[in-house]
C-alpha cells in the first residue's frame, strides 16, 4: 500500500472519469467501486467512491456532490516519451475539455493535466542560455507541445 494517495472529489462523475483515465495509461485498472445505497445523498447504485491505479499509482475518487471543484492549482504532470503519446493523450483528454497553453489542458471533468515530453527539461534547462531561451519561447507559444518544433527551436541559431 502506498503511503500517499491522490484523492479526487467529483460531483457525480467519479466512475466515468476513472474509466477514462484507466483506458489511457498502461498498468492501469479500477480496483474497487463502492456504491450509494438507499437514503444516501446520491441515487442508489451511483458510485460513491472509486479506487483505481494509473501507471501503477493508486488514486481514489469520490462522488461528493457540487461543493468543491478542481482548479489549476493542482494538475497531473504526465511525462511522455513520444509525440504519438502526446498526441493520443492530448486528443483523449481534451475531448469535451479545454486545451491550454504550454502542454496544459483541462479534461471534461475539469481536472488539469500537463502533457509533457521527457526531453523538455533538457531543452529548457540547457546550460547554454540562448538555446534554453529559444526552446522556452517556442514552448510558450504552443498549446499541445511539439517535440520536433521544440528541438528545432533549441538547435536553431
Amino acid at each position: 500500500m502506498q503511503k500517499i494517495t491522490p484523492f479526487l472529489w467529483f460531483d457525480c462523475q467519479a466512475e466515468e472519469a476513472a474509466n477514462l483515465y484507466v483506458s489511457l495509461f498502461p498498468d492501469s485498472k479500477l480496483t474497487n467501486v463502492s456504491r450509494y445505497g438507499d437514503g444516501m445523498p446520491l441515487p442508489k447504485g451511483t458510485a460513491m467512491s472509486v479506487t483505481f491505479q494509473l501507471a501503477g499509482q493508486e488514486f481514489m475518487a469520490l462522488n461528493g456532490g457540487p461543493s468543491f471543484t478542481f482548479t489549476e492549482a493542482i494538475s497531473f504532470f504526465v511525462n511522455c516519451e513520444t509525440q504519438e503519446e502526446i498526441d493520443r493523450l492530448w486528443s483523449k483528454l481534451t475531448e469535451g475539455g479545454e486545451p491550454g497553453q504550454c502542454g496544459w489542458l483541462k479534461d471534461r471533468f475539469g481536472l488539469s493535466w500537463q502533457i509533457v515530453p521527457n526531453v523538455l527539461g533538457d531543452l529548457i534547462g540547457d546550460p547554454d542560455p540562448e538555446k534554453a531561451g529559444r526552446a522556452t519561447q517556442a514552448m510558450l507559444k504552443m498549446g499541445k507541445l511539439d517535440i520536433a518544433e521544440l528541438k528545432r527551436a533549441h538547435a536553431s541559431g
